[in-house]
């Protein structure tokens, strides 16, 4: 199809019909959002007064070859911040630059209107995240599993900053190592100078159990809403909702709110949201009273989310100024996937928050088409899910490991946390005398060959407990010999950036692991000395 003279006008309420139509044509009958193919919902959002729509026209025909929207309360009252919601182009229609013209259409309208526009795009096609990135949005997160299309689909996280947004955002964050990470590539890839500051003493929320738990009624919902403290002096979830927009609307946009009592005395409450379709839940609101209720409220949460609901995604804004909160939603086996600077406004300034996730599905990452500029993002949101799916196996063995002599279990998770696990088959080279290595390998099952020379002359082997490369990796100079697995090897790795990383944030732990490598190193320098001797 190609299109004679394409225009960009809003929609009008005629034009929910065709609408329709282009959405049948893209995703067929089974798309997971079926409001979309009823006419009487589209004219609704059309002539709704917080959200835009525009489509791209045919001039010749009058054909609608494409659509995109705005919704311009994304976030909460007087967050100025929308999400720029499914961009449309017909399939015969594509590659004439429909999209783009749809993209700045959206811009013109919104710009004066936003200081924060988000976009959640589909990375199983890339042409989302070209377009947006072409008009200055930035990748700020990777999204793991939260689309169900055919498959559960991974998404890119993007933001565009408009106006005041960055004048008044709050500087300094306090953030977990967890989360360093993702904060860093994100204010980067926003042009931005990192200044979070990286705590390591907050303490999570402490668990208590002697409360009551059960579901908000009306009854409640006025005795709650006196409840100020948590609620507005100290918050420390950010979402769409707040609790004093009336519980019949809460509960017209499918929010739910489970309450907590001490002795019968109300003290704390938590909402989230239900998308039935794609099995996400996003947590938008804690009010809580007394600290010691946090956990409860929010492991009772968890519980109902996985047993009540089957929830495959879980998400929680948190502040970035609340590293208690993020150490506690850490515990709680969610993991930082995004980072938005300037997200939220509370009272007098913009605040950064981290995106956590808490994931009951397999990761898939193998239909990603990611830009080259989301690439880092996503590499190590994978590599902390699945850091995490063997971090009790990576423990295990590291507790036998004598380069770990001397840690308390605290240290030991923390280094566990920056590992990820590597496999090598019987036979393979693990790395090559000469070439340059930034991974120190922790061997937990099998053993290592060492040689050197052009006939490569076996001068030592690596067995289970014990390092390899940490030479190479630590003086930053090419590998003395060749590692070749003298049987099917899994190992720790860390990478070189990583582990500098943790010894600037962690000096305890780097004085342990110096002083241990050091007598590890001694210890294979005597074996390859004795080796040589007996040749």
């Amino acid at each position: 199809m190609q299109a004679s003279m394409v225009i960009v006008r809003s929609a009008i309420d005629s034009d929910a019909s065709g609408i329709r139509d282009l959405f049948r044509a893209a995703y067929g009958d089974d798309y997971c959002y079926p409001q979309f193919f009823d006419p009487s919902l589209l004219r609704k959002l059309i002539l709704a007064d917080d959200s835009i729509v525009v489509v791209a026209v045919d001039e010749g025909t009058g054909q609608i070859l494409g659509t995109a929207s705005v919704l311009e309360e994304k976030g909460a009252y007087t967050d100025l911040t929308g999400e720029f919601g499914r961009l449309v182009v017909h399939p015969e229609a594509r590659r004439q630059g429909i999209g783009h013209k749809l993209m700045q259409g959206r811009l013109e309208r919104v710009r004066n209107r936003l200081h924060i526009g988000l976009i959640e795009a589909r990375i199983v096609h890339p042409f989302s995240c070209r377009i947006a990135a072409a008009h200055d949005f930035s990748i700020v997160g990777y999204l793991p599993a939260k689309l169900q299309m055919a498959f559960r689909e991974n998404l890119g996280l993007m933001v565009r900053h408009f106006g005041h947004a960055l004048e008044l955002r709050r500087n300094h964050p306090r953030i977990i190592p967890e989360a360093y990470q993702i904060a860093h590539l994100a204010l980067g890839n926003c042009s931005m100078q990192f200044d979070a500051i990286v705590d390591e003493e907050s303490a999570p929320y402490p668990y208590e159990d002697d409360f009551e738990i059960e579901e908000l009624t009306t009854d409640g919902w006025a005795a709650l809403l006196r409840i100020e403290r948590g609620r507005l002096r100290k918050r420390e979830i950010f979402g769409p909702l707040r609790l004093q927009y009336g519980f019949f609307k809460l509960r017209a946009t499918n929010a739910h709110y489970l309450i907590v009592k001490d002795k019968g005395r109300l003290v704390g409450a938590v909402g989230f949201t239900l998308d039935a379709p794609d099995r996400v839940i996003s947590v938008f609101e804690l009010i809580c009273m007394q600290d010691n209720a946090v956990r409860f409220l929010l492991s009772q949460l968890l519980r109902r989310c996985l047993n009540d609901h089957d929830a495959a995604y879980i998400e929680i804004d948190v502040s970035a100024y609340a590293p208690g909160m993020q150490r506690t939603l850490l515990e709680l086996g969610f993991l930082p996937v995004g980072y938005i600077p300037a997200q939220v406004f509370h009272r007098t300034e913009r605040l950064d928050i981290v995106k956590m996730v808490r994931l009951t599905v397999p990761l898939n990452p193998a239909q990603d088409r990611l830009i080259p500029e989301a690439l880092p993002m996503a590499e190590h949101v994978i590599a902390s899910f699945t850091s995490r799916e063997i971090q009790p196996r990576i423990l295990e063995a590291l507790d036998h490991m004598a380069l770990f002599s001397g840690l308390n279990e605290e240290q030991m998770k923390r280094v566990a946390s920056t590992c990820r696990l590597e496999v090598f088959e019987t036979g393979a080279t693990i790395f090559e005398e000469g070439t340059d290595s930034d991974k120190l390998y922790l061997i937990m099952k099998g053993n290592v060959e060492v040689h050197v020379g052009d006939r490569l002359k076996k001068v030592g082997s690596v067995g289970a407990g014990e390092c390899l490369g940490e030479v190479s990796a630590l003086s930053k100079k090419p590998h003395a010999a060749t590692a070749c697995a003298a049987a099917e090897v899994e190992a720790a790795v860390v990478s070189r950036d990583d582990f500098e990383r943790l010894i600037r944030h962690r000096p305890d732990i780097g004085v342990a692991l110096y002083r241990n490598l050091a007598l590890g190193l001694g210890s294979k320098l005597q074996r390859s000395d004795l080796a040589l001797l007996q040749k």
